[in-house]
Order: structure tokens, then sequence, then C-alpha cells
């Protein structure tokens, strides 16, 4: 992530800003009416086709997005490498059950995998008949996950765990309510020294017979013995398609219909410091063999189960494509020199064989046997994150840019510089543009790239992460929605020199807020979208769109931005022509529309549909309790037709989506 872009009249904005929210107030009050028209061109003349990938999403790993989050992973620290690789370590989360006299936990180095080494060694001094008899329900370890598990009843949930002891072993496992005293699934792993005597794996299925948000998993034993744990796992059994992401969190991501998804950063590509940065070799294979990796940028451990393959397969599942964010030998803190990276380029030319290459391949077979003997869709490569500057961005781009292109000439290559405003002094088929600012100021923005050159050959722009911060945001404020809208309409008038855009962060757990606002706010069972989430809503038909040219009429006070296309319907078949039209001000606008070129009788007199995002506080949120505080509100929309007159509400995001009857329009029908 994250780099802030100003705009020269920000501070004057953003001061007159300040004085008008005075007026607007906690309940804002409603000004005078104004009149402005709009005129649309439907004739077709001077429409022309939006990019397919216009809108996408960006997947950071930050605020636990991914690691207690999207990756339905239930134990924290599964393979006890949190520590370090040196023993003793530190287990947390993980707790022990009993005390001193009753239990030893420590960490050696005795695992059965070699890239994580570290296991866990639980010696129990108890046992149910000796004179130090344990306490009731046993002594052990448990783990509470990313501040509690979510154990459902009804639901079952896969339990792995890798075990070896000397002794004969009598275990029990189990799923807990958060203060261990209510047993949801439990189950009993016993057997004889002989079988247990070498690593172990040991598979569970445990259904849950009671519901605790906050649960915990347990390993205890009632008998005296030593028993050495490592990589324990527990992810619910039923996930997105079956690819372990959790549900609920991916369908909100679905529903936007993203075309793309940039992952897996940001700053988390790059580290602090490149010993810590995102090593894509280390996060695939079988899951137990993954070492994890310390983000050293957002302060957590990874154990890395969401990895290269599974960002792939989730870009896969959500019909999108991936767009992979690799590190150029360039960290927040330390940076390779050109003469040495080449490395770091045969990294990612493995990288791109593992995504494409055939399964007969080195890294392909690789992708085979993890289940994906068919190649991914990877087309597009950014080079670094927000690098463009540092001293060896450049010398290390092109050292990655001619290789690249050398090896796989159809994939577009993504530059960290800007090239919105002069032109790159670089080969580059797209550059990176991130903008984090106040509310004016990126509504101000709309029309960031209507002074963009236009070259049918030059790099198209990559709005890889915008959003509005600071107090006008909050944790997800109405108003930064508001002013976001405005700028998506800019970007999609500006679609011939943009070419792809998509909101950061994407998600935040509620628990660890390093970064705010996000667009979907989730715990262990609950998840909401922001008003910035909503707006995305507004544009997940506008890929592949068709856009007509737009003109308002209107004096320099009113606050208005429109954009117009015509697109059909996956589910319907139907075609419509909305009409996006955001409200930045504080009147009413009575907006007079007309849609020329286009008679009345391809209108349909009914089927029209009106949606509208606004509320009564430009600092309205939502959450749990309130989940659609500001959400869109749909309604027929009765008065369609190429003449029409529409009340906007002050500071409101209206969309009008009116149906057209294609069987009377073979040319019309022809360019939508």
């Amino acid at each position: 992530m994250m780099v802030f872009h100003q705009v020269s009249v920000g501070v004057l904005l953003y001061a007159l800003f300040a004085l008008c929210s005075l007026h607007w107030g906690s309940a804002f009050g409603v000004g005078a009416s104004q009149n402005a028209s709009l005129i649309i061109d439907a004739s077709g003349n001077s429409s022309r086709s939006i990019p397919d990938t216009l809108f996408g999403i960006f997947f950071e790993e930050i605020n636990h997005a991914g690691a207690g989050g999207l990756w339905s992973e239930l134990v924290s620290n599964r393979g006890f490498e949190a520590g370090g690789p040196n023993t003793p370590s530190n287990i947390d989360p993980w707790s022990i059950i009993g005390n001193e006299s009753s239990i030893i936990v420590s960490t050696d180095r005795s695992s059965c995998f070699i890239r994580n080494e570290v296991a866990l060694r639980m010696e129990a001094l108890c046992d149910a008949e000796d004179s130090n008899i344990c306490p009731a329900g046993g002594v052990g370890i448990y783990n509470p996950g990313y501040w509690g598990m979510n154990i459902e009843q009804g639901k079952t949930y896969k339990v792995v765990l890798h075990v070896r002891t000397l002794e004969s072993l009598n275990l029990s496992v189990s799923l807990r309510s958060s203060d261990g005293l209510q047993d949801l699934a439990t189950a009993n792993v016993i057997g004889d020294a002989s079988d247990f005597s070498n690593w172990t794996k040991v598979e569970l299925m445990l259904e849950a017979k009671g519901t605790d948000h906050k649960s915990r998993l347990q390993l205890t034993t009632m008998r005296k013995a030593v028993i050495w744990f490592d990589q324990v796992s527990a992810m619910p059994s039923d996930t997105y398609n079956g690819h372990g992401f959790r549900k609920e969190l991916v369908s909100m991501l679905a529903d936007l219909k993203p075309r793309f998804i940039r992952f897996p950063g940001g700053c988390f590509v790059e580290g602090e410091w490149l010993r810590n940065a995102f090593r894509w070799r280390e996060t695939i294979g079988p899951w137990e063999e993954r070492p994890g990796h310390f983000g050293d940028v957002w302060k957590y451990w990874t154990d890395d189960g969401l990895g290269y393959f599974e960002f792939l397969q989730l870009a896969e599942d959500l019909g999108a494509l991936p767009i992979w964010v690799i590190n150029n030998g360039v960290s927040h803190n330390d940076q390779v020199h050109p003469s040495t990276v080449l490395p770091f380029v045969q990294d990612i030319l493995d990288s791109i064989e593992f995504a494409r290459g055939g399964a007969d391949s080195k890294w392909g077979s690789v992708r085979a046997e993890m289940g994906h003997p068919e190649p991914f869709q990877l087309t597009h490569i950014a080079i670094g994150n927000e690098d463009c500057g540092k001293k060896h961005y450049l010398g290390n781009y092109l050292k990655f840019y001619y290789a690249i292109r050398d090896a796989y000439p159809d994939i577009k290559i993504i530059s960290n510089c800007d090239g919105s405003s002069r032109q790159l002094d670089h080969p580059a088929d797209l550059y990176d543009f991130h903008i984090y600012t106040s509310a004016n100021n990126m509504f101000s923005m709309a029309h960031q790239f209507d002074r963009t050159k236009r070259s049918n050959s030059g790099p198209k722009a990559f709005v890889s992460e915008y959003a509005v911060t600071g107090r006008d945001a909050g944790r997800g404020s109405f108003l930064a929605s508001l002013a976001e809208a405005g700028f998506l309409v800019g970007l999609e008038r500006n679609s011939d020199v943009v070419e792809m855009a998509s909101y950061a962060p994407l998600f935040v757990n509620d628990n660890d807020h390093r970064w705010d606002p996000d667009a979907i706010v989730f715990n262990s069972w609950q998840q909401y979208g922001t008003p910035s989430y909503w707006v995305q809503q507004f544009f997940k038909e506008s890929s592949g769109a068709t856009l007509l040219p737009a003109t308002v009429h209107a004096n320099s006070s009113i606050s208005v931005v429109v954009s117009a296309i015509t697109w059909q319907s996956s589910e319907s078949d139907n075609y419509y022509l909305r009409t996006k039209i955001v409200n930045f001000g504080s009147n009413i606008v009575n907006l007079t529309i007309s849609i020329t070129g286009l008679d009345s009788n391809y209108i349909k007199s009914v089927g029209s549909i009106k949606t509208v995002l606004t509320s009564s506080n430009l600092m309205d949120a939502n959450s749990f309790q309130e989940p659609n505080k500001v959400a869109p509100v749909q309604s027929m929309f009765e008065n369609a037709g190429t003449d029409m007159v529409v009340e906007l509400s002050p500071r409101s995001f209206t969309a009008l989506d009116i149906l057209l009857d294609p069987t009377i329009l073979p040319v019309y029908k022809s360019y939508i």
C-alpha cells in the first residue's frame, strides 16, 4: 500500500468543506433547490466500449484480512512457528490447561517438516489414578484462534493434527466454548505406543452440538505422557467452492462481479525488510510444509495457508483475472542492486511457470500436484508496489520487464510510476495510480484523467488503490463513499485512458483495525459492507459495457457528475441504459434529462429501476448492529422516457436503469 497524492486545489477545497460541515451538521439541512440539465447521446455515433477489466478488487494481507478472515483456518499459529526458529519459543496464542505441577509445555526442533522444524512438546505429569491426579477434564493446551473460533451447531469441522509419543496415547480433541466449560464437539484419539512412535497425521470430523462464536480448540489428556504436536488445523468443512475460503466473505466479493483481483499487496509484498517479504515458493505445496512468515509491515504472523496458489484459485472462483504484484528486490528499507537482481527475476519467471506452465513443466507439475492440472489465466504482472523513485527501482524494473516480455510477450506489465500527467521514461503496458485523500479532494478528482494525453499505444492507468481517508472517512462514512462515487464516475468517463480500478483496503477484521476505512468489516461470524462497498455495487455492470456521451449543463455552484452506459443483464438478458448521478452538493437538484438518438418507443413502459444511496448524516456508517444503515434503496422508476425530470436529493448517489426493448433495436443493440 500506500502513498498519498494531492491535487493542487485540495487545501482550499478542504477548508471550504470544513466551513460547510458546520452548516451540514449532524442532521444536515436542505438548501434551496437548483436546476440543471443532462443530455445523453444514445445514437451510438460517439459511444465506445468500456474495458472488460475496468472494475475489480485488491486484496492485501492487512487487518488480518486473510489470516483470521478470508482464509477459513481457525487455528492461529498452527505450526508453532510464530515464535521464531530458536527454541524454547513463544507459543502465543496457545495457552496451557493445568498448572506447573501437572503439565510442562515447551518447544523443540523435532518436527518432521523440514521447512518448519519447531514442534510443541507437552509433558503431562499427572494421571487418572496416580498420586498426582489430573484435574477434571485433564491437562493440555488450547488455541482460541483469531479472537475466537466461530463454531455453529450442526456444522462439521475438520481437525487435523500431527502427533508423536513414545507411550500409549489417550488424547481428547475438542471444540469448546470460550471459557472451556461447554463441550461443543469431541473426539478421542487412542492408540498404543507403536501407533504413534513416529509422527502420525490424525484427521477428525467434528460435528458441533452447540454454538459459540468465540470458541477454542483443546487438546487434553488424563494420562501421564510426553506428547509432541505439530501442524494443528481446524477448518469448517463448508467453504467457498470447497477451496478453503470463508463463504460469506467471498460471496460479498462475488456480488461485486470483480473483473480482476490484485494480490497479495501492497506493502505486504515489499516488507519493511526483504527478509520478511512475501515469497511465493514458501506458500505453495502441502499446507503442513509451509513455513509461514512474519509480515513486518502490518506486524503479525501468517501461516501462509492463503498462498500464491490460493490467490490464483480465488481469482478463478470469482471469474476474475489475477493481477500478481511481485517483489522487485526492493523493500521499505533495503534494496537489491540491479547487478545482483537476476535471481529475483528468475524467481518470478518460475512463479509465472507455476501459474501458466503445462502440467509436465517443472513448476506447472507442482501446481498439478496441488490439484489444478490446467493452467491459470495469469495475464498481468505488477512490478513492485509504490517503489517508483526508489534508488534501484528503475534499474530492477527494466530487468524484470525485458525478461518477462521475452518469455511471456502476452503478459501486460504494470509500472509503479504515475503516467497520468507526464510520459513515462520506460516501457509499460499500464501504470499504477494510488490516491488516499479527503472527501472534497476525491470528488474533485472526478476530472483527474480528463487532462491525460490520449494515445492508442501509450500505457493506460491502473488506479489500483483509492479511498477517502482521515477524519472524513472514520471507519467508513457515507461522506467518503459519496466522494468516491464521484471519482469512479470520472474513471468510467475516462475509461479510454483508465483500464482498471480497485478500492483499498478490501477487508478489516474488527479486532485489528490497522488501517481504516475498509470495504468489508468482519469478525469471527458476522460481516457487513461499509458505504464504500455499496458504492462499488453501482459499478459492477460497467466493465465491458458501452459508454454514452453525457453532458451536464449547470452553473458552477452545482456539484454534480454524471455517466451513462448501456449494459445487458447476465441474469435476465435485459438491456438497460444506466445513468449514474452524484450530487455532492447540499441542495436538491432538479435534473432535466434528454436522451437523444433514441425513440421513446425503444423504452419499455415498465421495468425501469431507480437506486439511491444517501443518508441523513454525512458521517453515518454501518455496523454489526445496523449493517444496512447506509445502503442502496431500489424503487420502480415510473416516468422513464427520452425526456424526464428527476429530483436528486442533496448529497446522494442515484442510478437510473431504463429498460430498453432490444427486439425493436437491431442497430442499437449491436453496440450495447
